[in-house]
């Protein structure tokens, strides 16, 4: 009798803390995560979204946030967001106002977390793993026919290849001309190309170099046929994506950090790329796009 006594208390104090977990859960109000315009981040935002709610936590997205990091950090620091996806570089350069050639990668996310810890009462959880950086790209038929490999590789051949991009990057003091400066290069015409004709213009034929971003939708098109070059004199700064949380939110949702830690090293550059190509080219919804690959992932349960 003492025993079956003994086994309901354990039973109704359980059912008791469970109850409790869910009505703090609930009580402590949604998990408000902010995003940048950009289709990766929409797929990102929704990601977090997910593996925040699989945590037992609601979750409240607002996406496409116009001005980026510029607006974004400024309303995180009121506390009108409680995370939102960053890069490194812009954290580092955009944020704390450093020179992004003054920290090493090793060294970058410990810089980063205890800066934003002292001065915004926030911190840096994980690295997803991707980095979204300036690459060059070229046609695959070019790049077996030269054998290109490395940037570097292009410096014998540029001569024999048209190089367009989008007017900013071309205008930009570290873009273009410091691309060309690094790396030796003389193409053999440099054309100013809107940035959402540059891949058409690329398959077609019309130039054979651009410049891109390493997780662009096209560079994850199996159709498009594009490679992009190591950048083997590491010129290019680092991007690297990971969450900016405020400190008051990891205490006011005990289960928090341990769901974003789920996002460490989840993603590569292609990966990334891939998600966006679905999104943009194929027209998916960029939710559907995050719970089918958290699911492959194992991350997420069907």
């Amino acid at each position: 009798m003492k025993k079956k006594i003994f086994a309901l208390a354990l039973a109704l104090i359980s059912i008791l803390s469970l109850s409790a977990c869910g009505k703090s859960a609930a009580s402590a109000g949604p998990v408000k995560i902010a995003t940048k315009p950009m289709t990766e981040q929409y797929i990102l935002g929704e990601m977090l979204g997910l593996i925040i709610e699989d945590a037992g936590y609601e979750v409240e997205i607002t996406k496409g946030i116009g001005g980026g990091t510029n607006n974004i950090h400024p309303a995180m620091e009121k506390g009108e967001f409680d995370l939102y996806p960053e890069y490194t570089s812009s954290g580092w350069v955009m944020v704390l106002k450093h020179d992004a050639a003054s920290v090493d990668d090793a060294t970058i996310l410990d810089s980063l977390k205890s800066e934003y810890q002292e001065k915004f009462q926030m911190t840096w959880v994980g690295l997803y793993g991707f980095n979204n950086t300036y690459a060059v790209a070229v046609r695959n038929e070019v790049a077996q026919q030269y054998d290109l490999k490395t940037t570097s590789d292009l410096a014998a051949v540029a001569g024999e290849l048209n190089f367009g991009g989008n007017p900013d990057y071309i205008e930009r003091a570290d873009g273009f001309s410091l691309l060309a400066e690094t790396y030796g290069l003389e193409f053999k015409s440099v054309n100013d190309i809107d940035i959402g004709l540059k891949y058409q213009a690329l398959q077609n034929g019309d130039i054979d170099v651009t410049n891109a971003f390493t997780t662009d939708a096209q560079l994850g098109n199996p159709a498009a046929g594009l490679v992009t070059l190591e950048d083997d004199l590491h010129l290019q700064v680092n991007y690297f994506c990971s969450t900016v949380v405020r400190q008051d939110a990891l205490e006011k949702y005990p289960e928090l950090e341990k769901a974003l830690m789920k996002m460490d090293g989840l993603l590569s550059d292609s990966e990334m790329a891939h998600l966006n190509y679905l999104v943009e080219v194929e027209g998916a919804d960029e939710k559907d796009v995050a719970r089918d690959f958290l699911m492959e992932k194992g991350v997420l349960k069907g």
